[in-house]
């Protein structure tokens, strides 16, 4: 498949940004099924919580021609989302391009794959996702295949150019813009409740007659 360049992606509402900066990502998962990477996706490296637009790289097994291209156009806030086409063993970033991206103002880099140098990453602060480490690299073979700013699979998610993306100790979630706009009022309303809720079970409270469970079982059962 030959080489692939889309367009860049619009920038980000800021007012959903700000707003996502405040919610606990989490309360996202009582109102999605879709979008969330496998658990086999987890922080390599960095602590900061990510929040950011979807910058999409695809690879090949043995190539990173396209990931170093793609680290010298990203933009602040971006995060750089990486389809290695299923190759678990080749790491096809490490301390120069995570410093590359880091430098650029990029929010974090989700590789569907392995990284290296982890160490380095982690003194750059750059939150890195993957399915592992490996010693065993990517080299500059310039083969003609791959894209930049297209759909891509990444933890078994189409994330398209543009996409939210985010991601803290718990996991990554890929999301359109528009579907987060339509919860994220509501899950900032259940996070504003849940300290409530918290006191309420402290206080010796029963979860489930707080949240009308144990209702519902009590309907079931009769």
């Amino acid at each position: 498949m030959p080489v692939t360049i889309g367009p860049t992606p619009s920038a980000l509402p800021q007012e959903l940004l700000e707003k996502l900066a405040r919610v606990s990502f989490p309360t996202l998962g009582h109102y999605l099924e879709e979008g969330f990477a496998d658990p086999g996706i987890v922080r390599l490296a960095g602590t900061a919580r990510v929040i950011g637009r979807a910058v999409t790289v695809r690879t090949t097994a043995t190539d990173s021609t396209m990931l170093h291209h793609a680290a010298g156009v990203v933009e602040a806030g971006d995060v750089i989302v990486v389809d290695t086409g299923g190759d678990v063993r080749h790491a096809p970033l490490g301390e120069v391009v995570a410093s590359a991206l880091s430098f650029r103002g990029a929010a974090g880099a989700i590789v569907d794959g392995a990284a290296t140098d982890i160490d380095e990453i982690s003194e750059l602060g750059l939150p890195v996702y993957g399915r592992g480490l490996s010693v065993l690299t990517t080299k500059l073979h310039e083969i003609d295949a791959g894209g930049l700013n297209i759909p891509v699979v990444c933890g078994g998610v189409v994330v398209r150019p543009g996409d939210v993306v985010l991601a803290d100790a718990n996991g990554v979630l890929f999301a359109p813009a528009a579907v987060l706009e339509q919860l994220i009022d509501t899950a900032l309303e259940d996070d504003a409740e849940e300290p409530d809720l918290v006191q309420a079970l402290r206080d010796g409270g029963r979860l489930g007659d707080l949240t009308g469970a144990s209702a519902t079982i009590a309907r079931f059962a009769s």
